[in-house]
């Protein structure tokens, strides 16, 4: 059965059985998910996220709804790694083990892709230029641009009227 051992550094060992394992000084032995969470019933709640966070292939977070979920996320992603793997932080603060998200480049002949070349042109667009060039209703566009653009992107679209027409455009 495989051993995990975990020490004050939050450094994850795993072992191919306990007798490999020993009894390490300093660190603590878990073999089970119900192991893992009466140790961490004592732990602080920060712990557990430099935990998740030092694991690789995660997702950091901030924090976690609760303990369980913390310990249930960590012990899933924990079984990913094979005996003789040692999951930690690397010292001097940066996590060379954690993978970066992949920045989605997005195809080039999508909606968005038509809708952002019309907004970055010098003059913008117009409510009816992207109606046209989408198909979409009104209501549509305006959703698209304050929840896709400007929330999940992070661009910042302007708005104002021309003409008494409304133009959309994002500055560069």
């Amino acid at each position: 059965m495989r051993t995990f051992t975990i020490d004050s550094e939050n450094d994850i060992t795993v072992f191919a059985s306990a007798e490999e394992a020993g009894q390490p000084a300093g660190a603590e032995r878990f073999h089970s998910a119900e192991e893992l969470t009466a140790l961490a019933e004592h732990w602080p709640a920060g712990r557990l996220v430099e935990i998740w966070n030092s694991l690789p292939g995660v997702q950091p977070v901030r924090k976690f709804t609760d303990r369980k979920t913390g310990v249930a996320r960590i012990w899933k992603a924990v079984q990913g790694l094979q005996a003789g793997d040692v999951a930690s932080k690397p010292k001097g603060g940066n996590n060379a083990l954690l993978t970066q998200p992949r920045r989605h480049k997005g195809r080039k002949n999508s909606k968005t892709a038509q809708v952002l070349a019309l907004l970055k042109r010098p003059s913008g667009a117009s409510l009816k230029s992207i109606m046209k060039a989408t198909g979409w209703q009104a209501h549509s566009v305006r959703g698209f641009l304050s929840g896709h653009l400007r929330k999940k992107l992070g661009l910042r679209v302007k708005s104002f009227q021309r003409d008494g027409e409304r133009v959309y455009a994002i500055r560069s």
